[in-house]
């Protein structure tokens, strides 16, 4: 299945209940799906209105992974092919950049914050269905591990041992992504490697759901 929107920038129209929000951005029919904690932690940059103003009241505030830690991590994208340029509107390729909390608040939200965000995180995931899960930083990973996968959350407690590794999960393959602000030398370089290597893989996910029609014919989905 195939989602048909020529839109980059929120293609599923999300509203969460906040006045100020950074929207998933990307391909919607993206094999690549990058997930970070909240715009606090990587930015999200004020699409400008014709006057030139900022964006008003209740409209999503910009593009995720837009302030330094975030361009860094663009940029790794770029040279692993999963982006075709870095910067304030990166030009996406197979790729989808989203936050666990899109909500732009002060500080870092609350648990209970992030507990009623979880759904609209968790339907624009569905509704992407890409193959390969690139949670960033241990928030998002220790969530994405939890969510998503067979294995021990507390993996998270160790990213610079997770960095760049595979995991497979349900139905997805999770790369974790230590937090760029945090990396050293060669992490850039290990993830880039680990993603350029699994390109050269069949890494495509389908489940077939042909045993749930009446003929039996199989019916192949991510």
């Amino acid at each position: 299945m195939e989602n048909v929107t020529d839109r980059t920038s929120n293609p599923f129209g999300m509203r969460p209940p906040c006045e100020r929000y950074v929207a998933g951005y990307g391909d919607a029919n993206a094999d690549f799906h990058v997930v970070g904690d909240h715009p606090g932690v990587h930015g999200g940059v004020e699409p400008r209105s014709a006057a030139g103003g900022t964006a008003s009241s209740g409209e999503e505030v910009g593009v995720p992974f837009t302030n330094d830690a975030g361009l860094r991590l663009q940029r790794a994208l770029v040279d692993a092919g999963l982006l075709e340029t870095a910067g304030e509107r990166p030009t996406v390729n197979r790729t989808f950049l989203s936050y666990l909390h899109m909500c732009v608040v002060e500080g870092t939200p609350t648990e209970r914050e992030y507990v009623e965000m979880e759904r609209f995180f968790d339907a624009e995931l569905r509704a992407i269905a890409a193959h390969v899960l690139l949670p960033v930083g241990e928030r998002a990973t220790r969530h994405v591990i939890q969510q998503y996968t067979a294995r021990p959350p507390t993996l998270a407690d160790d990213m610079a041992s997770l960095h760049g590794t595979e995991l497979l999960g349900g139905g997805f393959l999770v790369y974790p992504v230590r937090d760029p602000s945090e990396w050293t030398d060669g992490d850039r370089e290990r993830l880039v490697d680990a993603l350029t290597d699994l390109q050269a893989t069949d890494f495509y996910r389908e489940v077939d759901l042909g045993r749930f029609l009446p003929d039996g014919d199989s019916y192949r989905v991510r």
